[in-house]
């Protein structure tokens, strides 16, 4: 099968190359498809459809996620029978896509629905490198290579989907785009500019073939990023971190389950979108009981429009994980540079990317409390530290960085790490002076355009604190004047607050002065008469630019607002809809909503997106520095008293020049 999913295996990194497997006879309802699950959904498909005289071809094969119920009550009596593992199975058969419902215990095909919508399935491998070699071999195509002088045997070619753009018909087509080699590794920045190549995937030919100019091609000098070609002057060096004793990682690994601190959380894996982090709960000392807080969390879409619009350029407005899958492009992650020592490392099965997530702990240097009385000479502080989950995607120049962070005060961090290369497009420019025209971006070396483009990171959040029945609460402060004229003061601000009701209530655009979102369970109170709750602490919360009807943001609507929130739908789980690719927005969750659904004091979704505008610069070349953005949900009321008011502070060693 073409898709990467995982059975969860664990190598330390102080521990010989063996690994220890984690596929149990009963395996946690939530769990990733295993390797002989895999074999056993292909048997049983290929048995229901005999595959001598027909095309098929598996798109997407993932967990058919039980309901939530039947989880919650599987965890309450974890000795009882586990639901039925099912996988949930997308597949052309004959140019035509279906929908299946795989049940591996009963060995047969439980749901065969055929899907007559818009759009197309995620893009396997095979599909990619089909049109690929479409290109290289297309006559037209050599030949405009021979005129430019440039070696064939030195082309690189990637493809690229091409978007919807208001047309009734649309076959499944890729664009293909090309890159020059000869002298640099970095195969993405010396594009062979003025060529438009689209090939047709399902009847396997070049359908358009555009050689419209000689542009320049950016030098190679320059753009080599590795550490055995690099020559002076050099940058900073820096001292290794030093590495923890043998065997000490500070968490447990139970099967799937992470335990760490007072946290409790679940992970899998998904080749549409990566690390699904599942029942992550905290521990209450008070209440001598582990807390819910989160049932499930990922990362349902990344648009990312580029903002070039001429011929050729225009099309490119990628969603990764709907048309790609951002789990499909997990890759190894490197000990000590990508991971500090002490993680322990993910293998990602069945198509085996060894080491594609890691797990450790994160000791920032950072102060998680303190507080001095100099006149009672009373010092006490307390280091920040947190257990962190990693995975990088590489999807084609850019690598995403994604983390889970979990941290002892009971708040979550969701951090995004953008670096790799820049998407460039070949221009005959060599100075800015030169330049007397819009080229969409900045000239970031000889030759190159580094094209202004946006990342939006939409998550779908399950949260359920402490319970299943939540609401969704906008704080807004007030500004307000003073009434009484003994007093001074004109003005101070407060608080007021709005239960949102239904889906429309609660469509937010984060501004300059944006409202405490919560959400809270209207039927749990502290002692003191607060509804207990978690805050959404925005980061990076940019808007779209585009139009509301151009046809990239038709089909990416639910960028829209930053903040969404719906009733709980298992169905509901990929913000730009099912089937992405050449899609026109009529399945994405700005669609969901204007159901306006019922939302107050349910079981509710929260989807917030983060934004980033991308101007880019000539430090982003050749290879981007890490930006990170992010966002953080924070316990408001949540417990009595501050969770880490008794936490024991670490014995340390002592270091010289150090005095206590």
């Amino acid at each position: 099968m073409n898709d990467k999913h995982a059975i969860v295996k664990v190598r330390r990194l102080v521990e010989p190359v063996q690994q220890t497997s984690m596929e149990f006879s009963k395996p946690h309802p939530l769990d990733s498809l295993t390797p002989s699950e895999f074999l056993r959904v292909r048997a049983i498909v290929n048995q229901f459809y005999p595959t001598f005289n027909h095309k098929l071809s598996f798109q997407y094969v993932g967990l058919e996620e039980p309901d939530k119920h039947v989880v919650k009550s599987w965890l309450s009596e974890p000795s009882s029978q586990p639901p039925p593992r099912q996988a949930f199975v997308i597949l052309t058969l004959d140019l035509q896509t279906h929908e299946l419902i795989v049940d591996l215990s009963r060995r047969s095909v439980v749901s065969d629905k055929l899907y007559r919508g818009f759009g197309y399935p995620t893009l396997t491998a095979q599909d990619q490198e089909a049109v690929v070699d479409l290109a290289l071999k297309h006559g037209p195509f050599l030949e405009s290579i021979r005129r430019r002088g440039l070696d064939i045997s030195e082309v690189a070619c990637f493809s690229q989907t091409i978007g919807w753009y208001g047309k009734v018909k649309t076959n499944r087509q890729l664009k293909v785009r090309c890159n020059y080699l000869n002298g640099t590794v970095n195969k993405y920045l010396r594009p062979i500019g003025g060529i438009t190549i689209v090939a047709d995937i399902e009847q396997m030919k070049i359908s358009e073939y555009v050689d419209k100019a000689m542009i320049p091609l950016p030098k190679a000098e320059g753009t080599d990023y590795r550490a055995s070609t690099i020559t002076p002057p050099f940058g900073p060096r820096f001292n290794a971190a030093p590495p923890k004793p043998p065997g000490q990682t500070g968490f447990k690994l139970d099967g799937n389950v992470v335990s760490w601190g007072n946290w409790k959380f679940h992970l899998a894996f998904d080749a549409r979108v990566g690390p699904v982090i599942s029942l992550a709960s905290i521990y209450d000392a008070e209440k001598k009981s582990y807390r819910q807080v989160m049932y499930r969390s990922y990362i349902s879409e990344l648009f990312v429009p580029y903002q070039d619009p001429t011929e050729g350029w225009y099309r490119t407005t990628i969603f990764n994980s709907g048309e790609y899958g951002l789990g499909n492009f997990a890759v190894p992650l490197e000990p000590l540079n990508d991971c500090p020592s002490g993680a322990v490392f993910v293998d990602v099965k069945p198509v085996q990317v060894q080491d594609a997530m890691c797990i450790f702990e994160r000791h920032t240097g950072d102060v998680m409390w303190r507080h001095s009385d100099v006149e009672r000479k009373i010092r006490e502080t307390r280091p920040d530290i947190s257990i962190v989950v990693r995975m990088v995607s590489t999807v084609a120049n850019y690598d995403y960085i994604l983390d889970w962070e979990f941290k002892p005060t009971g708040s979550i961090k969701f951090l995004i790490g953008l670096t790799g290369v820049l998407e460039v497009k070949a221009v005959p420019y060599t100075n800015t002076d030169q330049i007397k025209e819009e080229v969409y971006g900045t000239l970031v070396a000889g030759n190159t355009i580094g094209v202004s483009h946006d990342h939006f990171l939409t998550y779908h959040l399950d949260l359920d604190i402490d319970g299943d029945a939540n609401s969704f609460v906008k704080t807004r402060l007030i500004t307000k004047r003073v009434k009484d004229k003994n007093i001074p003061r004109k003005s101070y601000w407060n608080v007021e607050h709005e239960i949102a009701k239904t889906e429309s209530d609660a469509k937010i655009q984060i501004g300059l002065n944006p409202p405490e979102l919560l959400v809270v369970n209207p039927n749990k109170e502290t002692k003191l008469g607060n509804n207990v709750g978690y805050r959404l602490v925005p980061g990076s919360a940019a808007m779209p630019l585009l139009t509301i009807d151009d046809f990239p943001q038709i089909r990416a609507a639910f960028t829209n607002n930053n903040v969404w929130v719906t009733p709980y739908n298992k169905s509901e789980k990929w913000a730009g809809g099912r089937f992405v690719d050449r899609s026109r927005g009529d399945d994405t969750l700005a669609v969901w909503t204007e159901k306006n659904r019922r939302i107050e004091n349910k079981d509710i979704v929260m989807w917030y997106t983060v934004g980033f505008h991308h101007v880019t610069c000539q430090e982003d070349f050749p290879v981007m520095p890490t930006l990170s953005v992010g966002f953080e949900l924070k316990p408001t009321n949540f417990f009595e008293y501050s969770p880490v008011l008794k936490t024991v502070p670490p014995q340390h060693l002592s270091w010289a020049n150090c005095t206590k």
